[in-house]
């Protein structure tokens, strides 16, 4: 990577732009996921799709993630602009949506979300990318960036919850077309980005694929462990916490807690000092200790202060795994860098979440001693590689990202 003083610095307002522009992205795109996770399924059932088939539709994001993902963000890394990729994947995307609300057969569903996935799960890796671009470029922070995606995912989830109560369920299919849409006009707002790199930089990374390399290898895989570590979480926390005798509005407000300490933590990381592999180990480390005092059915005031523990176990972690990227990654190489980690976490997270439902069957919260022992590997191998993510490049910020 070049040094700071190599990287071009545009002016303040075209800074400005690439902020506003990507913030807008991140929370048009965020704020359909926020509809689509909890009432996709509730549209599938209300056209009449039964609940084998919704098992097997809701998993099609998860398995393109690890299978059609990285041979998309490979195509697009061979892309002069990848403000244009994302444009496009965001237009298919809404008339992915679109197409899926006049289908109310099981197959004929099943293939339309098959498409649309395709086209719609590598917009978040690729984001991620041009975001590590612009972060470089811009001499920006990450964590104030991606943030308004968290708040999106919660305005997405309540503004869609509501609008369930208003339209027959058979109709929220157009909620999420309409939120796609919103994300593909934003997708306009994408700055252009021309970053440079040296020729250093190739000469020292051009021949060496990122999967040959034990630093890239060794981060993916400890990124993977400790994010997969929450499939326990997102699949069965719920059941759990009803099981216990919790409300509805309790349970979603243990959600929102969880939600809205990452995004404490994406708004104070400019302030951060602290090292990139540092804020990997606290997120595992943290994450070892949420999942075993969770495993033990606590009260709920000491689940609501586990809950806020999610900052760092997701947040923090984040945050650390992409300044390390921006170290160790040149920028013509960041979507495939993206496409190789996010389908390792789909593919750790999709594994984890089919062991833990073998596992609640018969061990209920013992699920969450599996996500604690997961999250404590990822730790142990990030620390244990520590010394490789000295070379590849010169140490930046932590709170700009790398």
């Amino acid at each position: 990577m070049p040094s700071e003083s190599e990287i071009p610095i545009a002016s303040g307002s075209a800074a400005r732009r690439f902020a506003v522009g990507l913030g807008l992205f991140y929370a048009a795109m965020f704020g359909l996921a926020g509809a689509q996770l909890p009432f996709f399924p509730v549209w599938l059932k209300a056209v009449g799709i039964d609940a084998a088939w919704i098992g097997v539709i809701a998993a099609v994001p998860a398995v393109a993630r690890f299978t059609v993902l990285p041979f998309v963000t490979d195509f697009a890394a061979r892309q002069r602009s990848l403000r244009f990729v994302l444009i496009t994947l965001a237009l298919l995307t809404t008339l992915g949506f679109l197409w899926l609300g006049w289908l109310h057969e099981a197959a004929m569903v099943f293939a339309a979300f098959a498409i649309t996935a395709c086209v719609w799960t590598p917009m978040l890796p690729l984001t991620e990318a041009y975001a590590l671009s612009g972060v470089a470029h811009y001499r920006l922070h990450y964590g104030p960036l991606r943030l308004w995606g968290s708040v999106a995912f919660v305005a997405g989830a309540l503004g869609s919850g509501l609008f369930s109560d208003m339209l027959a369920p058979a109709h929220l299919i157009w909620v999420m077309a309409g939120l796609a849409a919103v994300g593909a006009a934003a997708s306009f707002g994408l700055q252009p980005l021309a970053v440079r790199e040296s020729a250093p930089t190739a000469s020292l990374f051009g021949a060496r694929h990122l999967l040959r390399r034990p630093d890239f290898l060794a981060l993916i895989a400890a990124a993977a462990l400790i994010q997969g570590s929450h499939a326990a979480y997102y699949s069965f926390a719920s059941i759990t916490w009803q099981s216990a005798g919790f409300g509805g509005s309790t349970i979603a407000g243990l959600w929102v807690l969880g939600v809205m300490a990452e995004i404490v933590v994406f708004a104070l990381s400019p302030k951060f000092s602290i090292p990139p592999v540092a804020m990997i180990v606290i997120g595992a480390v943290s994450a070892g200790l949420r999942w075993s005092i969770t495993a033990q059915e606590p009260s709920l005031i000491v689940l609501a202060s586990v809950q806020l523990m999610h900052g760092l176990t997701y947040a923090l972690t984040l945050i650390g795994t992409m300044a390390l990227l921006i170290r160790l990654v040149p920028h013509r190489d960041m979507a495939r860098a993206q496409g190789y980690l996010t389908a390792l976490t789909g593919f750790v997270m999709s594994a984890a979440s089919v062991i833990s439902g073998m596992m609640y069957a018969h061990g209920g919260q013992g699920i969450y001693h599996l996500a604690a022992a997961m999250a404590l590997c990822g730790g142990l191998v990030i620390w244990l590689t520590r010394r490789t993510f000295a070379v590849g490049g010169q140490p930046h910020s932590a709170a700009s990202g790398g």
